[in-house]
Parts: structure tokens; C-alpha cells; sequence
């Protein structure tokens, strides 16, 4: 069991400091779009932003690498000022590096099988003001396209009478993702873009798997829209681009059954909806 050192922000900026510092050795671009949906700043407490009831929003974030995250943080603490939230899984959080990480920037952890209190916490955050980013699709994405999302964004968020802003990260998976180690030398000058959707709001009863569906195409169009504007060009076959593009990434239909075959082995977690 690793470590667990108390929430605390000022750790949490210590975290932000230490991608700033890593983005600028490796000369990394992110480069925002659609920031003029994002929250303004607002009243600060110190350097970061008053989290203040009523103001909260889940930010639902595509999930193509592990750096998908990163991305998102580093530009909303630029623009914002503001730190989130995160829903994490209680695998990632009893990792003897990221567990740690995960605690002090009083994330939601999900358990094994109990997941009910992980909700109900979440949507409190939601009220009291926090920024909750989650990961819809629940697992990363091997085709580099939005695959089935969960209905929990919309859920929470429709419960907490937040909007969910949705985040499109493209390139991150170039850096580190499933099957692809950290290559220093591809992360260097390489390109990131995040995009930040407008705000999707959905009433108190809302249709979960109708509205999930177009949060997953919003998405989706966020990713088509970082694509056509990336300035980096892809070689035939890139392994990072999608099939359909011309890329070497497992087309839809293979995605589907690496993911069954997961499932089966036990690899691949499958919460609940």
C-alpha cells in the first residue's frame, strides 16, 4: 500500500508546478481551444480559484493515454487558476506512485465493488463547488475514438444542477499510452490539443443513456475538430491515428473484441452504469 499523504492543495500546486516544469524540458505545446466556455476565474483564495456552492461542473474528458488528464489541468489552472476534482479508480489510487498524487488532490475514488458512496460524494463536491473531471468512457480508448460512455457524468451532474463541459484531448496519447511507453524523444516539441466544449446542462430526470450518447458525440466532435487542426502530420499508418484516418490504430470492430477479451481475462473493469 503506498503512502497517503492528507489532501491538501498546496501539494496538489506542487503537482501543477512539476507538469509545468516536465512540459517545458520537453518543449511540449498544448494548445486550448473553446476556452470562452470555460468558468472565469472568479474570487481567488490565494493563487487558486474560491470554490464557491453553486459554481461547481464536471468536466467529462476523453481517455485516449494517461496524460489526458495532465493536459486538462494544466490548462484550466492557466486560464482558471482553478484545480479538479477527479473520479479515480480504487486501482490507480493503490499505486505505490500515482496513490499518493491521488490523495493529496482529494480525488473521488471508486471502489472495487462498492460504489454507491463514490456518487454521493461526487455529487457533494458538485454542490459545494468543485470542478469534478471524470472519464466517461471508463477505460482508454485503443482506437483513438470516443468509445461507449457511462451514464455517470450525466447523472451526477443532472443531480447536482451542474453543467458538464466537455474535453477533448488529442496527442497526449502520443506521449504515453496503453502499449506505448514514454519516448522522450516523441514528446519532444510535440504538439497537445485540449479543446473545452460548451457546457452540456440536463434537468432532474433526465434520459441518462440519450444524453450520455450525446455527450459522446460532442466529444467525438471534439476530437474530429483537434484532428483536422493538429499541426503535426501523420505518416501513413501511424500507430497513434485512428484506422478510418489512414492510421494503424485497431479499427472499431477490433477495439470491441480486445476490449471483450479484457473483460473476459478480468484486465478490464466494468462498473456499473
Amino acid at each position: 500500500m503506498p503512502w497517503h499523504p492528507p489532501p491538501s492543495d498546496r501539494f496538489y500546486r506542487l503537482i501543477v508546478r512539476l507538469g509545468q516544469v516536465l512540459r517545458w524540458a520537453f518543449r511540449i505545446t498544448i494548445l486550448p481551444t473553446g476556452l470562452e466556455h470555460v468558468p472565469a476565474p472568479g474570487l481567488r483564495h490565494g493563487i487558486a480559484r474560491t470554490v464557491v456552492p453553486g459554481s461547481g461542473a464536471v468536466f467529462a474528458i476523453t481517455h485516449f493515454g494517461y496524460l489526458d488528464f495532465a493536459a486538462s489541468e494544466l490548462v484550466l489552472w492557466k486560464h482558471s487558476r482553478a484545480h479538479m476534482r477527479f473520479m479515480i479508480h480504487q486501482g490507480a489510487a493503490d499505486h505505490w506512485l500515482a496513490g499518493p498524487a491521488i490523495s493529496a488532490t482529494n480525488s473521488v475514488v471508486v471502489g472495487y465493488t462498492e460504489r454507491a458512496g463514490a456518487f454521493d460524494k461526487a455529487v457533494a463536491k458538485l454542490r459545494s463547488g468543485e470542478y469534478l473531471a471524470v472519464f466517461p468512457e471508463a477505460g482508454v480508448s485503443r482506437s483513438f475514438l470516443v468509445r461507449e460512455c457511462k451514464t455517470g457524468a450525466v447523472r451526477m451532474a443532472a443531480e447536482a444542477g451542474v453543467p458538464v463541459f466537455p474535453v477533448s484531448v488529442w496527442g497526449a496519447h502520443r506521449l504515453l499510452t496503453r502499449g506505448q511507453r514514454f519516448s522522450p524523444r516523441r514528446a519532444w516539441r510535440a504538439p497537445v490539443r485540449v479543446h473545452y466544449g460548451e457546457p452540456l446542462r440536463f434537468p432532474p430526470g433526465v434520459d441518462a443513456e440519450r444524453e450520455t450518447e450525446l455527450l459522446r458525440r460532442t466529444l467525438q466532435a471534439g476530437i474530429d475538430a483537434c484532428i483536422a487542426d493538429f499541426p503535426l502530420k501523420p505518416e501513413p499508418g501511424a500507430w497513434w491515428m485512428p484506422r478510418h484516418l489512414g492510421g494503424g490504430a485497431p479499427s472499431e470492430a477490433e477495439r470491441q473484441a480486445l476490449d471483450a477479451q479484457d473483460a473476459a481475462r478480468g484486465r478490464r473493469r466494468t462498473p456499473r452504469k
